[in-house]
């Protein structure tokens, strides 16, 4: 079976953190794609140990603005 998931990275310090937007899954790496593929890693080792995932819907990802005071 394929899944087509969803991926959320952000930067803290020196490690770049990637989370499955669908499942309850992180990791991290040195960079973006260092840690998309351990997040890969960690998504497939999690669907081989759970008979049946609970995958919830794909989230809608946007970005807003707000204004601050100076």
């Amino acid at each position: 079976m394929v899944y087509t998931l969803t991926a959320a990275v952000h930067q803290e310090e020196d490690w770049y953190i990637a989370r499955c937007l669908e499942l309850d899954v992180a990791s991290q790496g040195e960079s973006v794609d260092e840690a998309l593929s351990n997040l890969r890693e960690a998504v497939e080792a999690y669907l081989e140990e759970v008979s049946e995932p609970a995958i919830e819907p794909t989230p809608l990802v946007t970005s807003f603005q707000i204004g601050m005071a100076a």
